[in-house]
């Protein structure tokens, strides 16, 4: 048993590496477009928003308020996303008995969440370093722990996704389709409790739209929402995450050979 868990290791260990190399590459330039992005989404949102209204829904800065609404999105999206094209980008290493495809997810998703978390880490720290009056009031322990749960659920339907992309492509399409719309649903550029009953109630169905919430709470000690609900987002992790698990469990062998 030890001896398998080993294996596993040292070959997570190995993908990775592999898996840093080919994403950002051996200059710095692929790690700087990994800042810029997100930065870019934030500034666009804030000076969109700043031109057409006098303040954000909670404080007074733009930045931070979509800077925690955006990044907190971020570590669901980015985690759902890349998991997804977990087996497909790694194909020929699965002819290797070592490699099976559960190591190909876990890879992705430690890098995925280092690569996040630096990201945010970042970007907050500068937006706090120019406001420092917020800096004595964060709960890092709430920010932590929504992170942390925005990645289980971009996980869950990560490993989902990485088995049904390969035996559905048309899913995969569907999917696509569907997933559009997510960040405008997830309360990224609003407070989903502020709306209204018939419309919240439906938005607070999507766990993400909890997740952003929960992330919010650490930066702004006034922010209660009564609709938070943690205990939701957890049992919805780990419920996709079983799921997951058990699609790829299932079709091991017909991902290496298909």
């Amino acid at each position: 048993m030890i001896s398998i868990l080993q294996s596993h290791f040292r070959v997570t260990a190995a993908l990775v590496v592999r898996e840093m190399s080919a994403r950002f590459g051996d200059k710095p330039g692929g790690y700087v477009w990994a800042m810029l992005d997100p930065v870019s989404h934030v500034l666009l949102m804030t000076v969109l928003f700043a031109a057409i209204a006098r303040s954000p829904a909670l404080g007074s800065s733009f930045p931070l308020f979509f800077a925690t609404g955006y990044l907190a999105f971020q570590f669901y999206q980015a985690m759902s996303s890349y998991l997804a094209s977990a087996v497909k980008a790694n194909k020929s290493l699965l002819n290797y008995p070592l490699v099976a495809p559960i190591d190909t997810v876990v890879a992705r998703y430690i890098l995925q969440f280092m690569t996040t978390s630096l990201v945010a880490v970042c970007i907050l720290g500068f937006i706090i370093l120019e406001t420092p009056q917020f800096s004595a009031s964060i709960d890092w322990a709430a920010v932590i722990e929504a992170g942390f749960a925005a990645t289980l659920l971009g996980a869950g339907i990560g490993l989902i996704n990485v088995t049904l992309f390969v035996r559905a492509p048309l899913y995969e399409k569907i999917f696509s389709i569907i997933n559009r719309p997510m960040m405008l649903l997830s309360g990224v550029f609003f407070l989903p409790d502020s709306m209204p009953q018939s419309y919240g109630g439906i938005l607070l169905y999507n766990p993400v739209a909890h997740v952003i919430m929960w992330f919010r709470t650490g930066f702004y000690p006034e922010y209660q929402p009564a609709s938070l609900n943690t205990g939701y987002v957890m049992e919805c992790a780990f419920v996709l995450i079983f799921i997951g698990l058990a699609l790829l469990s299932v079709s091991s062998a017909s991902l290496r050979n298909d």
